[in-house]
């Protein structure tokens, strides 16, 4: 397709959306191929032995061998057709045997044996085509998920653990089915204007959200070069959501400006307020002075968004995040998630090192998901951002 090629590191992305060996890891995981052979052949196996128990512990009058037509089925679940075949065999040789000691190949009458031996080769075959054809949307399913992780890293262009003066920790998750991307966005540049920040929630959820997704985070990655003041940013965003997404649809923001030491510029567009943690572990909602309305709606509002600073020191940290935190409801009352009330406690000294950070947002993502019962419903944004100047 290019003319030149240029070298790859092992984990740079290629044209199907992840390298080869990022590609067959996540079509073992998601075909358990990653798991040893012995376990996957475990279930199949223990059937053979169940049904050669149970013809035994019955006695000769009772000829249960037929019952081995489920090794087959339990073979479909986990193993490839040529595993399959080799576990099947076992079986195989098992009803011979399990026939010879109900004497059933002794009788004149040997119906019972052709029967059972043709019932357990037609499964058996029947079974392969159903694990073949199981791989094959193994494979497939693995091709869409590195494809939506390619699409992540393009879309979010991960920042590293460090960017300017900050220090920041993550955890994102989407909603949306076998997907890692969703409507929740966040971007953290080293301009020459200082370190920005802004994060944002669509609204909605699947591709029409991502490609919402994209305008925003492609108009913030240019504007925040360009222009010297958060509004300057935010009024091209603004610009290009109006010209590029549908009338109606609309994205919460939130920008965050870190120029001088011991202070930040904030600007809201309609976003849940940010927390700041101090070093006590008292946490203080940062609500904005005079709130803006959400990306897309400029037009319906009179005057214009005004930013307003806070103190942010160095034993600080900012808690950023969606709505899809705060609104995730108890698993038996109902009740949404209090982040401002827990929050402190979680990451009280986490701007002490990057360890210490990422450590404090997986507390926070782990209380989340207990008040929740180990699912969210909604996509669900959590940054942490300490300085180290």
């Amino acid at each position: 397709m290019f003319p030149i090629r240029r070298a790859q590191s092992p984990s740079a992305p290629t044209a199907a959306g992840l390298p080869p060996d990022r590609r067959r890891g996540a079509l073992r995981v998601v075909d358990l191929q990653d798991v040893p052979l012995r376990w996957r052949a475990a279930p199949a196996l223990l059937a053979v032995l169940l049904v050669a128990l149970a013809d035994l512990l019955s006695g000769k009058d009772r000829y249960l061998a037929p019952l081995m037509t489920v090794v087959p089925a339990v073979a479909a679940l986990t193993l490839k057709p040529g595993e399959l075949l080799a576990v099947c065999a076992v079986g195989l040789v098992a009803v011979f045997g399990l026939s010879h000691y109900d004497q059933v190949d002794n009788i004149n009458d040997a119906r019972f044996l052709y029967g059972a031996m043709v019932s357990y080769l037609v499964l058996t075959l029947f079974s392969a085509w159903v694990a073949k054809i199981r791989m094959r949307r193994a494979a497939a399913f693995a091709a869409v998920s590195s494809v939506a992780e390619a699409a992540q890293r393009a879309l979010l262009r991960l920042p590293g653990p460090a960017v300017g003066p900050l220090r920041l920790a993550v955890r994102y998750v989407s909603a949306a089915d076998a997907s890692r991307i969703g409507g929740d966005l966040y971007s953290v540049l080293e301009t020459p204007h200082g370190t920005r920040v802004a994060v944002g929630d669509v609204r909605g959820k699947g591709l029409a959200a991502v490609q919402t997704v994209a305008v925003v985070l492609g108009a913030f990655r240019e504007a925040a070069y360009d222009e010297a003041g958060l509004r300057g940013v935010a009024s091209r965003i603004e610009a290009s959501v109006e010209r590029h997404v549908p009338d109606g649809e609309f994205t919460t923001a939130l920008f965050a400006e870190f120029r001088r030491p011991g202070e930040m510029e904030l600007l809201q567009y309609g976003h849940v307020a940010p927390i700041r943690v101090d070093g006590e572990g008292r946490a203080h909602v940062l609500d904005a002075p005079d709130p803006w309305v959400p990306l897309g709606l400029g037009r319906l509002a009179t005057g214009e968004p005004t930013t307003w600073g806070q103190p942010f020191g160095t034993e600080d940290v900012l808690v950023l995040y969606t709505d899809g935190v705060i609104e995730a409801r108890h698993r038996r009352s109902g009740e949404f998630y209090p982040l401002a009330e827990r929050v402190g406690p979680l990451v009280r000294g986490a701007a002490r090192s990057a360890g210490e950070l990422e450590a404090a947002v997986g507390r926070v993502y782990a209380d989340l998901l207990a008040h929740t019962g180990g699912e969210l419903r909604d996509d669900a944004l959590l940054l942490l951002i300490t300085r180290t100047d």
